[in-house]
């Protein structure tokens, strides 16, 4: 009955060496204790012996193993601290991969778009600004003085042009008026000095008349105006005539 069942013993032995054999690397790395695991050869094996050297697991079904090619499992491996995966970061990776932080709200983007994408944020002028603010104007600032005219109206006249109608008392002269002042000439008079001259070329006297200025007369502005001046006729007997030498303005 002891040799059936040592001989019992060594077959199962056997078989549990076949099986690590069969899971085994093709490196030949592995190996199988088919002897006997008491001190010498001659005594009978009392119960398998594990093999030495690394054991590699070959998923059978292409399922991904539990642990990589070196033995280690998910929670041996660096940068996985506790066993966790690490959350994954825009643009494929681990925040601990990609060497960013996570975003206080959980994104796992790290500030300045330094993850993924270019940032939200730049650009010159604000979110549609086109430029600064106005200065406010500072308090108790006076207002600005309103513009006033250069100057009043200054009108000067130049040299009467005369010219000979047929009535010997009256005769025609043209007026130039140029208002070279600041403000317009809105209205006034224009006063003429006619001389009766006799035969003989003797002043015998002077009379003035007046007549409206040819107003409006805008700032700056030249108006020619002609005026019929007249005598009275006794004043001026056959053989005299008349000349307006001088003429005269007021304006307002």
């Amino acid at each position: 009955m002891r040799r059936r069942h040592g001989a019992a013993l060594a077959a199962v032995a056997l078989c549990l060496g076949g099986a690590l054999t069969a899971c085994g690397s093709g490196g030949g790395d592995g190996y199988v204790a088919v002897g006997a695991a008491g001190s010498g050869p001659d005594e009978a094996p009392t119960a398998a012996v594990p093999p030495k050297g690394k054991v590699v697991l070959v998923p059978l079904d292409g399922a991904v193993p539990s642990g990589d090619s070196e033995g280690k499992t998910p929670e041996e491996k660096p940068g996985k601290p506790g066993g966790q995966e690490l959350p994954a970061v825009p643009g494929g990776g681990t925040d601990g991969a990609r060497g960013g932080a996570a975003s206080p709200d959980g994104s796992g983007s790290s500030p300045g778009g330094a993850l993924g994408g270019t940032g939200s944020t730049g650009g010159s002028g604000g979110a549609g600004g086109s430029g600064p603010p106005a200065t406010p104007t500072p308090p108790g600032t006076p207002p600005k003085p309103t513009p006033t005219p250069a100057g009043p109206a200054v009108l000067t006249l130049g040299e009467p042009v005369r010219s000979a109608l047929d009535k010997r008392w009256c005769e025609k002269v043209t007026v130039q008026f140029r208002n070279t002042g600041g403000s317009p000439v809105n209205s006034g008079t224009v006063t003429f000095a006619t001389h009766i001259i006799g035969a003989l070329g003797i002043d015998w006297a002077t009379v003035e008349s007046a007549q409206p200025l040819p107003a409006p007369i805008a700032a700056g502005a030249l108006r020619k105006q002609a005026y019929t001046v007249c005598v009275d006729a006794w004043r001026v007997p056959l053989g005299m005539h008349i000349e307006t030498q001088s003429v005269t303005a007021v304006w307002k």
